[in-house]
């Protein structure tokens, strides 16, 4: 199976998952990283690692139809499957997520449906929650809103700064998002409706 990861930043969570490629977590090609900004650490990580590198930045295109049109061609060139949103920082059109369904996956640092959008560990932080934690889901039309495949709760200290809470996030997402894309290369994801059911994912030794 070929992925695709998409990012805009730092690529932290995709340096997560080059690892867990190369450690045999998860057994699959990281095909190809899409980015649309030149300046993302994750362009530099990609090439590190021998991955090709798809740069399209939307300023170069008149209509978000037009960009998203240039992404589906480079996917449908390296014979993408799946879809891993690492810090893309774009919401795509209904059209785009339609053709994709079930095929996109994204990570957000909370509990879905708590504190969506791109502040997600400030502004819990700042409502001042006892936990916090990360979701992986499935990308539909709405923003942070997909089928849920897996969460991870994570306690906010009172000594935690944002800073700190910050690291505490992001060290659970570059665990939890590899097993979320593993057992989809497993075919043991299934979505009904809203939820998603996980075929044995811990099978007991015979």
């Amino acid at each position: 199976m070929n992925i695709a990861v998409f990012a805009s930043g730092r690529g932290t969570n995709f340096a997560s998952i080059i690892r867990a490629a190369k450690k045999g977590k998860i057994k699959a090609e990281i095909a190809l990283l899409v980015c649309d900004n030149p300046r993302a650490g994750a362009i530099a990580r990609a090439k590190r690692a021998g991955i090709k590198v798809a740069l399209i930045k939307r300023e170069d295109f008149t209509s978000k139809q037009d960009f998203e049109s240039k992404i589906i061609a480079n996917l449908n060139e390296n014979n993408i499957q799946l879809i891993v949103l690492a810090g893309f920082m774009r919401m795509f059109s209904s059209e785009f997520v339609i053709k994709y369904r079930n095929r996109m996956i994204n990570v957000h640092p909370a509990l879905l449906p708590a504190f969506k959008g791109t502040q997600g560990i400030k502004d819990a932080f700042d409502y001042g929650v006892k936990s916090t934690g990360i979701t992986v889901h499935f990308v539909d039309e709405l923003m942070d809103h997909g089928p849920i495949i897996l969460q991870q709760a994570v306690k906010i200290e009172e000594t935690d700064t944002v800073e700190a809470l910050e690291r505490k996030i992001h060290k659970a997402e570059h665990k939890l998002f590899p097993q979320a894309i593993q057992l989809f290369v497993d075919g043991k994801l299934k979505v009904e409706g809203r939820k998603v059911k996980i075929f044995n994912p811990n099978p007991s030794p015979k």
